[in-house]
């Protein structure tokens, strides 16, 4: 990252470091919301793709509501990757421990949807398992994942979410 875009990060000594600046645009809440011990604070948070692309005029406001359902989805039916051990596993036979009806009923609403978009080995299935679901960028699924497993540029990845996020925005009801 150039010297100049390090400048325009905020000297806030508790904001994020250059190191998470690095990594992506990070902006402060637009509004206060209560801490831990309910004072009211704005904390700093990363802007994902679909804000991204929705202030650039790309995506409408319901394919970005269709995007957040779906990546809500995503979280209640706990497919997100975990970043740390899930605490609930306990040692010794009880490691799988059953599904709750929420649980369940997500999984069968995510299911629904990537059958919509064609199935989960369809370009735009993989694409929102990847993008919206996962949250890898744009960049990082057209290198990694693409369409068949082979790379594809960047900007047809971008036609590609665009595509199933306007689908996935019919399928839920919103256009």
């Amino acid at each position: 990252m150039s010297k100049a875009k390090r400048k325009a990060t905020p000297a806030d000594p508790a904001g994020p470091t250059p190191e998470r600046f690095d990594r992506g645009l990070v902006e402060r809440a637009t509004a206060a919301l209560a801490d831990a011990d309910g004072r009211p604070a704005r904390p700093y948070r990363a802007v994902d793709t679909l804000t991204l692309m929705q202030r650039k005029g790309t995506i409408s406001a319901a394919m970005h509501q269709a995007g957040d359902d779906f990546h809500a989805l995503f979280v209640i039916a706990q497919l997100d990757p975990l970043r740390a051990p899930d605490l609930r596993r306990v040692p010794q036979g009880f490691r799988d421990l059953p599904l709750t009806l929420q649980q369940v009923e997500a999984r069968k609403r995510i299911g629904q949807a990537l059958q919509a978009l064609g199935g989960s080995a369809s370009p735009g299935g993989s694409c929102i398992w990847h993008v919206v679901g996962h949250a890898w960028s744009v960049k990082e699924w057209a290198l990694n994942r693409g369409w068949g497993g082979r790379s594809i540029s960047q900007e047809a990845a971008s036609g590609i979410l665009v595509s199933a996020l306007g689908m996935l925005a019919a399928h839920y009801g919103l256009e």
